[in-house]
């Protein structure tokens, strides 16, 4: 039993494409957490290590990092190999995709496609659907004969031959068929009256047929006369409450496919007519009905038998149902009960709902035209692995079709191939963590082909042919232990050559042996070792040896390197004559006495071998591209590659990422400079001086090689061969200024001369000189003339006025008056006789500028 999970839509492209194109992805990289993603916090076994990503892998190899943690094989696939394991040691399942394309169909391929998956990853598929241009039909009518559908039933008896001559356009063979329902004949739903139970119509003198839960009255038939004889023979029923069982019905016209006779090659229609809304599930416990449907059929002569014992089916089940069948459902309803139903199709994959028109057979032919030309998909998991998996699909509509919320395609025409992108991820494994195999079904909603995915999930470890992974899973030895490996033991225990294993030192495990003394270890960081099934052989109680103890003189010297007074270095702990060696914030520390950890390398900016390799008993082991000491210099030399191409301009060796020049002449970062390789410009002068007296003209140039360098040219302009190759020099001949550059290519000497000389006249320098004179004085008399002149006007008397009278004060003594004569009248405001007032006149003369004031 499956699962409906999603409904999607996919497009269909121009191109026929018959093959399926797949891409694997997986999830998540080294990027994800840091390179310690797959060892922090540690791992007990392989198969945890792969549940811990797609990037992650384990070493099975024998003695890798011996005396470190188990946990330190689980990490990614180059840093194992650069640790030291083989790649043919390295458990690393990888995603696959098979696809069998014998399979394939008409409509639907690939019709299967084998994917093997790990935890955390995931592959995408491609699957085409090509839309036929013409199909057969089975229409199958499911009509509810209550007692309100009388009009309805009347109509459908002209129905048969009109609509099969309409459907003559769109399909190659119409065959029609026909069934009833009205409601689950069981209180409340019906009145169970005896009276009632036969005629529920005979309140009102009518006979009408005894309520039923579904009968199938006709199987699929090309005889259009046959249909109407049938119609017309149905008479209505009856029931009490308002909803009525059509989904009930619905499921035993789906799951019945011999008895109503559905074809598979057709296209196949289920219209339901009511005017009611359904019952759901859950509605049958009213009548104490209480076990849910299960999806089967339960026919017999054509009637439901089990609709009095089995509860409504639920949605999902009903669509679920539906896909598996390839059918397309229509829903006929009146206006009242449209909002009701146009809820439930949405949940129902393929469904359309349709108006109880007048003309039911141009209903029902633009439903079958609508439903071809939309084009979706249903993926679907089976319910034991259903948490286990993620499952998204991408629709890709073709040129002239529309994408309706990224879950459909309308408008496909006929002969158009759609495709569709899957993408399956593994969440998690089985709860036993064992591998399987889960069927994902891809089914096109009204298509009677499918495809099946097959997914195997790779979540237990191989370990090479001896499936021996070393890690805590394995079966463990404990200190004198024989192992099958160890025959030799039995014949030489003195020696104490003894093949154990470090017996699991979670306090929980830890398995009590007489003379055994285990160290108190921290459970959180103490390594484990593998277990091995171990057999101890009958021996003579006599002749049995003691069994050694862990912890002694014996096994301390069996931990201890040639020369060494500490156990293991003093970097861990002996136990059963080997060391666990301890793990640190640093690192990882291993080796027989744990001589070796993967921190104790050159550092370059803080980071451990530059953060390009991997700390390897004390050397860097770097990634691709990238050598040194500390990684820190990249293999290839396309950084030491000058502007022409060559290593090093040609003069030096690429060491590390840099140039060295062979010559210390040359500098820069190419080996491009030269400083001194260049001779002086002096040298040059009899050249310049030689090409000026011939007028530098390109016919006699020749006449100076006897004092030139034979690689001389004429340019109108030197400031376009500035840069670092070129040398620039100044000739002075006759007051005029020549300038040449000079340079070094490929041990040749060039000398470009500018033909534009600068020459400089005696005139020019008076002219200079006397223009530099007159800016630099004529200002300055322009400037103190303004400031005599303001001075002048300071000194002038304000309006030039002599009569301007002056008010002087008791405070203001001191001021010296600038007119001639002053007049100063007083007057008394109260005058001593009535008739005049009486007046002063004080006159003040002139007064000398230093006289004083009085």
């Amino acid at each position: 039993m499956t699962s409906w999970l999603h409904k999607y839509g996919y497009p269909s492209l121009h191109c026929v494409l018959l093959c399926v194109v797949l891409a694997a992805n997986i999830i998540g990289g080294s990027s994800h957490s840091g390179e310690r993603v797959c060892s922090s916090p540690p791992v007990s076994s392989c198969s945890e290590c792969l549940r811990r990503g797609p990037q992650c892998a384990w070493c099975f190899e024998a003695g890798f990092l011996d005396g470190a943690e188990v946990g330190e094989r689980c990490d990614l696939v180059g840093n194992l190999a650069r640790r030291g394991c083989g790649l043919e040691f390295i458990e690393h399942p990888e995603v696959m995709v098979e696809v069998n394309a014998t399979t394939s169909s008409t409509q639907v391929s690939p019709g299967e496609i084998t994917l093997t998956l790990r935890p955390g990853a995931e592959a995408s598929v491609i699957v085409a659907v090509q839309q036929l241009e013409r199909y057969p039909v089975d229409l199958y009518y499911l009509v509810d004969v209550s007692a309100s559908m009388q009009e309805n039933l009347d109509q459908l008896k002209t129905v048969g031959v009109a609509l099969s001559h309409r459907m003559r356009e769109h399909s190659s063979d119409l065959r029609l068929g026909f069934g009833s329902f009205v409601d689950k004949p069981v209180s409340p739903y019906i009145n169970v009256h005896p009276s009632k139970i036969n005629n529920p119509c005979s309140d009102y003198e009518v006979k009408c047929r005894p309520a039923h839960g579904f009968h199938h009255v006709l199987s699929m038939t090309a005889n259009m006369s046959e249909f109407t004889r049938i119609i017309k023979r149905q008479r209505i029923s009856g029931n009490m409450d308002t909803p009525e069982g059509g989904l009930d019905a619905m499921l035993q016209a789906t799951v019945c496919q011999g008895e109503v006779g559905w074809r598979g090659e057709a296209k196949r229609l289920l219209l339901l007519m009511t005017d009611q809304p359904s019952h759901l599930a859950l509605d049958s416990r009213l009548a104490g009905i209480v076990t849910p449907h299960d999806g089967l059929c339960h026919l017999e002569n054509n009637v439901y038998m089990e609709s009095t014992t089995m509860d409504h089916p639920s949605l999902g089940l009903l669509a679920e149902k539906l896909l598996e069948n390839h059918i397309y459902s229509l829903f006929a309803v009146e206006q009242l009960q449209y909002q009701w139903y146009e809820e439930l199709v949405r949940l129902l994959p393929g469904s359309n709902l349709l108006f109880q028109a007048p003309k039911l057979i141009d209903v029902v032919v633009d439903a079958y035209k609508r439903l071809l030309s939309v084009v979706q998909v249903s993926v679907s998991v089976e319910d034991t692995a259903f948490s286990r998996f993620l499952v998204s699909v991408s629709p890709l509509c073709p040129e002239g079709s529309v994408s309706h919320d990224n879950r459909s395609c309308s408008n496909v025409q006929p002969n158009q191939t759609v495709y569709f992108n899957i993408t399956i991820g593994l969440h998690s494994c089985p709860d036993d963590d064992d591998d399987d195999v889960v069927q994902v079904f891809v089914r096109p909603v009204g298509y009677n082909e499918s495809s099946i995915i097959k997914v195997h999930s790779r979540c237990r470890c191989h370990c090479g042919p001896d499936w021996h992974c070393h890690d805590d899973t394995t079966h463990q030895s404990t200190c004198g232990e024989v192992t099958p490996d160890t025959d030799r033991n039995n014949q030489d225990m003195n020696n104490r050559d003894m093949h154990t294993h470090t017996p699991d030192l979670d306090p929980e495990h830890t398995h009590t042996r007489p003379h055994t003394h285990t160290p108190d270890l921290d459970p959180e960081h103490t390594p484990t070792r593998p277990h091995t099934h171990t057999h101890t052989p009958d021996l003579d109680p006599e002749h049995t040896p003691t069994r050694p103890h862990t912890h002694g003189p014996e096994w301390s010297r069996q931990c201890r390197a040639e020369g060494s007074g500490v156990d293991c270095n003093g970097r861990g702990v002996c136990v059963c004559g080997k060391c666990v060696c301890e793990r640190n914030s640093l690192g990882t520390v291993y080796g027989q006495y744990c001589q070796m950890d993967d921190y104790s390398c050159p550092y370059q900016h803080g980071l451990l071998c530059g953060g390009r390799g991997m700390c390897v008993s004390g050397d860097c082991v770097c990634e691709e591209g990238w050598t040194g000491e500390s990684c820190r210099c990249p293999v290839s030399t396309a950084i030491c590659l000058s502007d022409n191409g060559l290593l090093c301009s040609g003069r030096g060796r690429c060491v590390c990422g840099r140039c060295v020049c062979d010559n210390h002449q040359y500098s820069g970062a190419f080996c491009e400079r030269c400083p001194t390789c260049h001779s002086s410009c002096q040298s040059h002068w009899r050249c310049i001086d030689c090409h000026l007296s011939h007028g530098l003209s390109q016919r006699e140039a020749g006449e100076c090689n006897h004092t030139c360098i034979p690689l001389v040219g004429y340019v109108n302009d030197v400031t376009v061969l500035l840069g670092q190759v070129w040398r620039q020099c100044v000739y002075k001949k006759d007051n005029c200024y020549y300038r040449f550059h000079t340079a070094l290519v490929s041990g040749n000497t060039l000398l470009h001369f500018n033909t534009q000389p600068e020459c400089v006249s005696s005139r020019r320098y008076v002219g200079t000189f006397l223009s530099v004179c007159v800016l630099t004085f004529l200002p300055g008399l322009v400037m103190l003339a303004v400031l005599v002149l303001l001075l002048h006007r300071r000194s002038l008397p304000q309006g030039g006025a002599t009569d301007q009278q002056y008010n002087p004060t008791g405070k203001d003594l001191s001021h010296v008056p600038k007119t001639n004569e002053k007049t100063v009248s007083y007057r008394r405001d109260r005058p001593p006789g009535p008739d005049r007032p009486m007046e002063m006149h004080i006159t003040v003369p002139k007064m000398p500028l230093g006289e004083p004031w009085q």
